[in-house]
């Protein structure tokens, strides 16, 4: 038998569709801080951009360098013993 909660779930607060800024001061080179400006670049959201990509590559090679014996061990095991559950495969 299970029991019904009669309780309703925490509500969460509502999620925009851009993340929080903040301000921060950077230094730049002048040469390519005028460029910027004279193409009328963003330089708030193109340092934003690059920075978030930076960012998602370091995390991804650190996840990578964290987990590689892991990833190693297991494509070892599926090479000597075939992948789980291989005998249900319809393709």
């Amino acid at each position: 038998m299970a029991l019904a909660s009669t309780a309703s779930p925490p509500e969460r607060p509502a999620r925009s569709a851009r993340p929080a800024k903040r301000a921060t001061n950077l230094s730049l080179s002048v040469d390519t801080l005028e460029a910027a400006r004279a193409l009328n670049l963003n330089v708030s959201q193109l340092c934003d951009a690059h920075l978030r990509e930076v960012v998602r590559q370091e995390q991804e090679r650190r996840w990578r360098a964290d987990h590689a014996d892991f990833v190693s061990a297991y494509n070892a095991t599926v090479d000597t013993e075939g992948l789980p559950l291989e005998a249900w495969r319809t393709f």
